[in-house]
């Protein structure tokens, strides 16, 4: 009898512990940025002014890139409808502001991860979506080679930003004189470069291989074999709403582990029926709970697969592709690069 009591009382506690969890999960409450976005339908989302292969202004008016599917996809695990975004360009200098008064309720604008910003900004940093590094153009003209051809000549840098920053540093240990032209926009830096106002043109390496994929005559141009800094970039909300940062998070590392698993925006429907635990639980299918414990459906992940891709499909369709940027350390971990996501459970 006292054995049987025995395990009815474990019974009784396993339902009552089953009943719990699920009731938590139903009283789930969303954040207020969160719940900004679902009151409007719109997810609100602050990009650059214009940067080949990562904010694209289209002639239509629409945008596209790197940068801008990451909105995307943050859009399609909150609203379910990666298309739900309204857009704001920012400049440099507009990006501070923009996230301490949650002008935007998110950013991705080739914004580099650093202390001070996580900090003075009130910023919370997603997961980096690509590693960069500062470098530098010149024309092939010059015959300049290193940083110590650049001696007594003028440099085009945008201002506001870490390349500011990092081009005063690299050119005092390197032991150069230079000049710097600053501009607020990215576009008017190097269209002064390429108009001869300057002799250099810095930025990240990324953006430098945009901007000379983009020239009529790309050959006019050579980046030096330098890299002068590390420029994690990836998106960032505003400190008010941890709960949107890790929806934000964890949307970022779904695109990952994604590519690591296989899954694309052309087969996500074949895996919706594996069999596999552990895509299921990806993929939210079943009783496997992943979004509802944020506030949002347990499928996020095949929402964002299907409208958007995977993290490779991003970055082939915005930079591989048009401009020949090659994974590198932006590689999945398995094939020696930097992305990595932790275990979706």
């Amino acid at each position: 009898m006292l054995k049987r009591l025995s395990v009815l009382f474990v019974l009784a506690a396993m339902v009552v512990g089953v009943f719990s969890v699920t009731m938590a999960q139903d009283a789930v409450k969303v954040g207020p940025i969160t719940q900004r976005i679902l009151d409007r339908k719109k997810l609100i989302c602050g990009v650059s002014t214009g940067t080949p292969g990562f904010t694209v202004i289209n002639t239509d008016g629409s945008y596209s890139g790197f940068d801008v599917d990451y909105c995307r996809v943050v859009a399609a695990a909150i609203l379910g409808d990666s298309t739900l975004v309204d857009f704001r360009p920012l400049q440099a200098d507009q990006r501070q502001a923009a996230i301490q008064s949650e002008e935007v309720d998110l950013m991705s604008r080739n914004t580099t991860y650093t202390l001070s910003r996580d900090s003075v900004w009130g910023a919370t940093f997603a997961p980096t979506t690509f590693y960069d590094g500062q470098g530098m153009m010149v024309t092939v003209a010059s015959g300049i080679t290193d940083l110590k051809g650049l001696e007594g000549l003028t440099i085009c840098v945008q201002s506001g930003t870490t390349t500011e920053l990092n081009l005063a540093d690299q050119m005092s240990l390197a032991g150069v004189k230079y000049t710097p032209k600053v501009f607020a926009a990215a576009d008017a830096t190097w269209n002064a470069f390429v108009a001869g106002q300057c002799d250099a043109f810095t930025t990240d390496k990324s953006g430098l291989i945009g901007y000379k994929g983009s020239a009529p005559d790309p050959t006019l141009f050579a980046i030096l074999d330098v890299t002068m800094s590390k420029e994690p970039l990836g998106p960032l909300s505003p400190q008010s709403d941890p709960q949107f940062a890790d929806i934000v998070r964890w949307s970022v590392y779904a695109t990952i582990q994604a590519e690591e698993y296989g899954i694309t925006s052309k087969n996500v429907d074949t895996f919706l029926k594996s069999d596999v635990p552990e895509i299921q639980r990806f993929l939210g299918q079943g009783d496997n709970a992943i979004g509802s414990l944020y506030g949002i459906a347990n499928d996020f992940t095949v929402q964002i697969i299907k409208q958007v891709g995977n993290y490779g499909e991003i970055f082939d369709r915005n930079v591989g592709a048009p401009y020949g940027v090659a994974r590198g350390v932006n590689d999945l971990w398995t094939k020696g690069g930097l992305m990595y996501s932790p275990p979706f459970r």
